[in-house]
This record gives C-alpha cells, sequence and structure tokens, in this order.
C-alpha cells in the first residue's frame, strides 16, 4: 500500500500546476530611450500600455475618438515565447497584432522585444528593453 501512496503522490507534487499565463499577470516597468513605461497583462487577456502618461489598450479604451480594445496571446511552444497584442477597433472589427517575444530572466523579470511592423523579432537585439514586475 505504501509503494502505491507514493507511486500516486510523488507525481502530484512534481505537478506544477501554476498556469503559465500567470507568469505574465502583472504590471511591468521598463525603460526605452530614457522613457519608462508599462505593460499590464491581465488575468482575462487585456493588455494596457502605459508610456508617457498616456494609457492605450485593456478592454476599453479610445484612440483618435475610435472605441478600442487590446488583448494578448502567449505561446509558449515556441523559444522565445511569442507574444502577441491584438488591437481591436469595437465598431468595425477591424484589428491589428503586434507580434512580440519574451523571456524571462526570473520570475520576475523578462527580457521583451516587440516590432511594430508585421515581422517577429528573432533575437533580443539593441532594440529589446528588460521588463521587471511592480510589486
Amino acid at each position: 500500500m505504501k509503494h502505491l501512496l507514493v507511486f500516486f503522490i510523488i507525481p502530484f507534487l512534481l505537478f506544477n500546476s501554476t498556469d503559465q499565463k500567470q507568469d505574465f499577470v502583472g504590471k511591468w516597468i521598463g525603460e526605452d530611450k530614457g522613457e519608462i513605461g508599462y505593460i499590464i497583462f491581465d488575468d482575462e487577456g487585456y493588455a494596457t500600455f502605459e508610456i508617457g502618461g498616456q494609457t492605450m489598450g485593456g478592454k476599453e479604451f479610445f484612440i483618435n475618438g475610435t472605441q478600442g480594445k487590446m488583448t494578448y496571446s502567449i505561446n509558449y511552444e515556441t523559444n522565445p515565447i511569442e507574444v502577441d497584442f491584438t488591437i481591436t477597433k469595437i465598431l468595425s472589427g477591424e484589428s491589428k497584432t503586434v507580434l512580440s517575444i519574451a523571456e524571462f530572466i526570473d520570475e520576475d523579470a523578462m527580457t521583451f522585444n516587440m516590432s511594430f511592423n508585421d515581422i517577429r523579432p528573432t533575437d533580443f537585439g539593441e532594440s529589446s528593453i528588460t521588463l521587471k514586475r511592480v510589486k
């Protein structure tokens, strides 16, 4: 009976039940060319950028008088991790996706690189930044 108990308990203890999405959930701070900005990943799949006192994203925001939302998706099956931000105009459904990559340094820091020209970055060169979790 002991062996049977050990057989079932040890794998259960080794199993990591943390949802990987939770690795990203939270507020992250980074600096790019002397400007401080934030990326917020919420647990409902919405993302928000805060840069220079302006906020863009989340469940609902307005840009140039147009109502929009910004969601994110994460592909953990790739190395580096692919992170996509999709900005959608609510009325028309028109959307634009910003392609990004991320690599965790530790649980509270990651290297991040994004592209606004429809081509996913392939490495963490000069254009990448370090994001740190705000606690």
